[in-house]
C-alpha cells in the first residue's frame, strides 16, 4: 500500500488544480480510510473561496473504496506586527557526517528515499526518531509536494522500543505549513517523530520538519497504530 505521505502529496496537487490563482498550502486534515493500492483517483471540491483563503476538499479512491479524505487549506499572508517562530532544529550532524540508516530495509516505497541517522543509534530508551530523509529522484518536483511526501516517511516514533519487525498504519494526519515560501535547498530534511503516548497498540506523535537550513517548514500530530 501507498504510504500516507504519497497520499497526501497527491491528493495536494489534485487540490491545487481545481482552482486557479490559489493561495500558499498553510494545513491540511487527512484521514486514512484504508490501503491505497492500484489505480488510485484524486477528486478535488472547492468548500469555501474567500479573498485570501480557500478551502478544498479531496477524497482518495482505491478501485472502487474510499482511501483518504482530507481538507486542504490555502491562505495568503497578511500584514501583521505579531511574530512568533516555530522550535529551532534540535542539534544534528550534518547529512554527509550522518550515518546511512534502513539500508535496504523497510517497505518498497522508503526504498526509493535516502535515510540518514541524526541521533544516537545506540539510545533506544525514547519514543522518538530524528533522520535526515532526501528523495532519491526529486527532478521536476515543487518543494511543498516534496515536503509533504517526506513528512510521513519515518517509522512512528514507538520504533525503538519495539523489539524486532513490526507493521504500522497512520489513522490520520495534521500538518501545518510554516511560512508562504518553501524552500527545499539539496533536498535533504531533518524529520522528527515524537511518541506522546503508546496504548493498546495505538500511539499518538507530533512530528516536525526542518529544511538544510535549520528553517521550521512544518509540524504537525498523527495517530498511529502498531502491530
Amino acid at each position: 500500500t501507498a504510504y500516507g505521505g504519497l497520499t497526501t502529496a497527491m491528493a495536494y496537487n489534485a487540490a491545487r488544480s481545481v482552482a486557479e490563482n490559489l493561495p500558499p498550502l498553510r494545513s491540511a486534515q487527512l484521514a486514512f480510510l484504508g490501503p491505497v493500492a492500484g489505480r488510485m483517483h484524486a477528486r478535488a471540491t472547492v468548500l469555501r473561496r474567500g479573498k485570501s483563503t480557500a478551502f478544498v476538499e479531496v477524497r482518495v479512491t482505491a478501485g472502487d473504496e474510499l482511501a483518504m479524505q482530507g481538507t486542504f487549506v490555502f491562505m495568503a499572508d497578511r500584514s501583521s506586527p505579531l511574530r512568533v517562530d516555530a522550535p529551532a532544529a534540535p542539534a544534528a550532524p550534518s547529512p554527509e557526517d550522518a550515518e546511512p540508516a534502513m539500508r535496504g530495509k523497510g517497505s518498497a516505497f522508503s526504498r526509493q528515499l535516502e535515510y540518514r541517522h541524526a541521533m544516537s543509534i545506540a539510545d533506544r530508551s525514547k519514543p522518538q526518531l530524528l533522520r535526515w530523509v532526501r528523495l532519491r529522484e526529486r527532478e521536476g518536483i515543487d518543494p511543498v509536494t516534496e515536503l509533504l511526501l517526506i513528512g510521513d516517511a519515518l517509522p512512528p516514533g514507538v520504533a525503538p522500543l519495539l523489539q524486532g519487525p513490526f507493521m504500522a498504519s497512520s489513522a490520520n494526519w495534521t500538518v501545518h505549513l510554516h511560512g508562504s515560501d518553501i524552500v527545499a535547498h539539496d533536498g535533504w530534511w531533518l524529520v522528527q517523530t515524537r511518541a506522546e503516548s503508546a496504548v493498546g497498540g495505538i500511539s499518538s506523535q507530533l512530528m516536525a520538519v526542518w529544511n538544510r537550513a535549520g528553517n521550521a517548514v512544518l509540524s504537525g500530530s498523527q495517530t498511529v497504530t502498531f502491530f
